[in-house]
């Protein structure tokens, strides 16, 4: 599809990626019009985030296409969809300086025509197009190291900051007496323990952050800090405490997520697996909440 629509020569077809080494980060821009390579471009970038640098190619490829005579359409193929969607996102972000700019070059190439069009395109590595095939490879060929002392853009300095928090943490994280003896962990597809991280709405929010009243009870899950006898034995010693299915001596969250058959919207012995202990939550409104929460 995208080779027919560079058929035309009035479009200009921009292949780009960008790769990440010794803290040098390289971008590789190809430009074709007409099926044929007009415009082959390579930047390398020391202490910049992957993020920077793409929108550095971006902005590079289309003030390229603008020196080109004719060019009504552009196509820009990439694999890091989700980085140019900030392009046209209103809301405040970390790169307003970079889609700034990349504004002000749209704006020139739309006012020359109004006809004159852009389409992103993504096209992940695994696909292996051929066309962004050869970006990529090329992306990954060269192995520079710093020589000198550079300077570090912010966007670099905090990531690299983050990184190290997120390190110090993953690392304590295991620690029970940190995190917590009843601390419930649980597992991605690939059975792998879930680990802290920062990024993409982070290792729990991500999917449940969307309703308050599920984020709550599912944090009360993970904890174990819930409205249950299990939990209320830590405080009230005395009393007596058993499980209401009347086989259990007493309600624990153990019993609720893996043999409580009163919970059974949802039944999947894998709680310990994400997917299946939110979807549990989701269909079972009345797990690890409060009575007087219950709508």
């Amino acid at each position: 599809m995208a080779i027919k629509s560079s058929n035309f020569p009035s479009t200009a077809l921009v292949v780009m990626d960008a790769s990440v080494k010794n803290n040098v980060t390289s971008s590789i821009v190809h430009i074709y019009v007409h099926n044929k390579p007009i415009v082959k471009m390579l930047h390398h970038a020391i202490n910049v985030t992957s993020t920077e640098v793409e929108f550095f190619a971006i902005r590079c490829s289309i003030s390229q296409v603008l020196y080109l005579q004719n060019i009504s359409k552009i196509i820009v193929v990439t694999n890091s969809i989700h980085m140019v969607k900030k392009i046209f996102d209103i809301l405040s972000h970390l790169f307003q300086k970079q889609v700034a700019l990349i504004l002000n070059d749209l704006r020139e190439f739309f006012n020359r025509y109004h006809e004159n069009t852009i389409e992103f395109w993504e096209c992940p590595s695994k696909c292996k197009w051929n066309l962004h095939k050869y970006v990529n490879i090329e992306s990954k060929l060269f192995n520079l190291t710093p020589l000198f002392p550079n300077k570090n853009s912010w966007d670099f300095s905090k990531r690299s900051k983050c990184d190290n928090i997120i390190s110090n943490w993953k690392m304590t994280f295991q620690a029970s007496d940190l995190k917590g003896n009843n601390f419930l962990d649980l597992v991605n597809n690939n059975n792998k323990i879930l680990e802290p991280m920062y990024s993409k709405g982070g290792t729990w929010l991500r999917y449940i952050s969307y309703s308050n009243i599920l984020c709550a009870r599912a944090t009360r899950a993970i904890t174990n800090h819930a409205p249950i006898s299990e939990y209320h034995l830590c405080f009230f010693l005395r009393e007596e405490f058993s499980c209401l299915c009347g086989l259990y001596p007493i309600e624990t969250r153990c019993h609720i997520l893996h043999e409580y058959r009163k919970f059974n919207e949802y039944w999947n012995p894998r709680r310990d697996l994400k997917a299946h202990f939110v979807l549990f939550l989701e269909l079972n409104l009345n797990v690890f909440a409060f009575l007087s929460c219950i709508t």
